[in-house]
């Protein structure tokens, strides 16, 4: 059996989503987030931007309208299982900020250069847009 190089911890580098003449940040320049891969087949990741403001209340159920909206609006989260095949990897969905994904298979390109993944999407609509997505993430340790 060979070893599954995808199995761990790592962190978000940059997130971007790419048209042929543009480069997009959706959740900002300085987007923050973790992806992990168990051995035994599940995965979960977080995303969001560093420039979210807190919110009023300190109630985990309270918040505006407007605060709500503006945290959705700043955070990317989804977990299920993960089967690698090859270069891909696809993530089943079976939780989900945005609800649409529940129940989807997302595959992701893969590609390894030393304790750096780069994961890069099918063109997908993101900003009123069909881009690309291409995040660039470090394996994390005990010393980083």
């Amino acid at each position: 059996m060979s070893e599954n190089r995808i199995v761990g911890a790592w962190k978000l580098i940059s997130y971007e989503g790419h048209t042929d003449d543009e480069i997009f940040y959706p959740l900002g320049k300085d987007a923050f987030g973790y992806i992990m891969y168990t051995q035994d087949g599940y995965m979960s990741v977080t995303m969001c931007s560093l420039n979210r403001d807190s919110f009023s209340s300190e109630d985990l159920t309270g918040g505006t309208s407007a605060e709500k909206l503006q945290a959705a609006s700043t955070y990317i989260s989804y977990c299920g299982r993960y089967q690698l095949l090859g270069d891909r990897v696809i993530h089943k969905i079976e939780a989900a900020l945005f609800p649409n994904r529940v129940g989807t298979e997302q595959v992701r390109y893969t590609e390894f250069e030393g304790d750096i993944l780069t994961l890069s999407t099918d063109p997908m609509l993101m900003a009123d847009k069909m881009r690309s997505g291409k995040i660039v993430w470090e394996r994390v340790s005990l010393t980083n």
